[in-house]
């Protein structure tokens, strides 16, 4: 039953999270999008309003006419106020809650892997949290000292790309593969939303309040907060594809069981954040503000490219293995391999193996799950070899024929 109830609480807090974070990703892209696109308004209305920038779109049936103010507008601001922080910690709560129930409550399956190390899952799972935090210590620091020196962007990226890397290597030689690439996506996404919460909403907050009280106000000492408001936001939308890509790598075991994991890991998220440069630039190049983007477009697909020409999969030899197999033939290695987590005690998924009918009926997943996408054992914890997983394709073969 317990198995059950977590299968559950994965099911809906993974709902919930890819809900909130599609909400949280399209506030996102679309500011960026406006902050690219808003042009100097030449109405002398809109001038005398205090507009800084606007732009015309069209959707929905309807005309929208975004406009940006860098102080209060004149006339006040005469409807509610929308702030965008709720899309950020929803999702990094709801991501968190599922860490939890999946990692931290199945540390042993899920982040302990002992061929590549020993340790307990206690140990485990308070490593895998000090990750989120002390990922953020050490990036928070970083642009407090550097982000506002000249060429300080650069030296921050510059760091951050060692610390990232550092970070994949660390991650790889401690946890299970498919838990190292999400700990170091869910170590930037604890970032990005610490960004929020720390910085970009409560400067929001002192510069609303300066603005709206209708007193005197230095505007050069309010203007850090929006420096450092759109330092944090603009590091956010370059983190964005590297951690979705991190959240999505678990389904594939390819990428996770490679012995150099941790730079598969990291060229991807490079290849992740070049590709988002292309679109950013791209805004800016439309208007005549930036150069061309296309080379960060290609830079991208390159890597990407470099990376599956790298892991492609080598002939494999041919296991000894009979020509026909059949179920008493298989049930050996199911009973060694599988039915410690699929048997009468524990049915992770809801599924057992435990029973000739079980086996059958699940025959499909089975030979996807163990042949295909070998992500079966997780971690490959009970040891399956090359020709037990063999064995299940001629079975699964001699299945299909009936």
């Amino acid at each position: 039953m317990e198995a059950y109830l977590l299968d559950w609480a994965n099911l809906l807090l993974r709902w919930l999270h890819v809900v909130v974070a599609i909400a949280w990703i399209g506030s996102s892209f679309y500011f960026v999008f406006l902050d690219n696109n808003l042009l100097a308004p030449t109405a002398d209305d809109l001038k005398k309003k205090g507009v800084d920038g606007a732009m015309w779109a069209v959707h929905g049936g309807g005309f929208y006419n975004p406009q940006k103010y860098m102080v209060a507008p004149k006339g006040g601001i005469d409807s509610k106020l929308h702030w965008f922080y709720w899309e950020s910690y929803s999702t990094w709560l709801s991501g968190f809650a599922l860490f939890c129930v999946l990692y931290l409550w199945n540390a042993s399956a899920f982040l302990v892997d002992r061929q590549v190390l020993d340790w307990s899952p206690a140990a485990a799972g308070l490593a895998a949290v000090a990750f989120l935090v002390g990922f953020w210590v050490v990036y928070d620091a970083i642009c407090r000292v550097f982000g506002f020196r000249p060429n300080g962007e650069r030296i921050v990226g510059a760091l951050l790309i060692v610390v990232v890397a550092f970070s994949a290597w660390l991650a790889c030689h401690l946890f299970s593969g498919r838990a190292a690439f999400l700990i170091v996506g869910a170590m930037l996404a604890t970032a990005m939303s610490a960004n929020v919460f720390f910085w970009i909403i409560p400067g929001q907050r002192k510069v609303v309040a300066a603005m709206t009280s209708g007193q005197p106000y230095d505007a050069s000492a309010l203007a850090i907060h929006g420096q450092r408001g759109k330092q944090r936001s603009v590091h956010n939308t370059y983190f964005t594809l590297p951690v979705v890509f991190a959240m999505l790598s678990n389904h594939y075991s390819f990428l996770y069981s490679h012995p150099q994991r941790w730079l598969v890991l990291c060229l991807m998220m490079l290849a992740g954040a070049l590709i988002r440069q292309f679109f950013v630039q791209r805004h800016g190049w439309h208007h005549g503000r930036a150069a061309n983007p296309w080379p960060y477009a290609a830079a991208g697909v390159l890597v990407l490219l470099g990376v599956m020409a790298w892991l492609r999969p080598a002939p494999a030899a041919v296991a000894a293995v009979p020509a026909t197999v059949g179920y008493a033939q298989l049930r050996p290695m199911i009973e060694q391999r599988c039915q410690s987590c699929h048997g009468e005690a524990v049915q992770m998924k809801n599924l057992r193996f435990d029973s000739q009918a079980a086996v059958e009926q699940h025959a499909q997943q089975i030979f996807q799950q163990v042949v295909v996408t070998r992500a079966m054992p997780l971690s490959n914890a009970t040891q399956m070899t090359d020709g037990e997983r063999a064995m299940v394709a001629r079975w699964f073969e001699a299945q299909a024929k009936r």
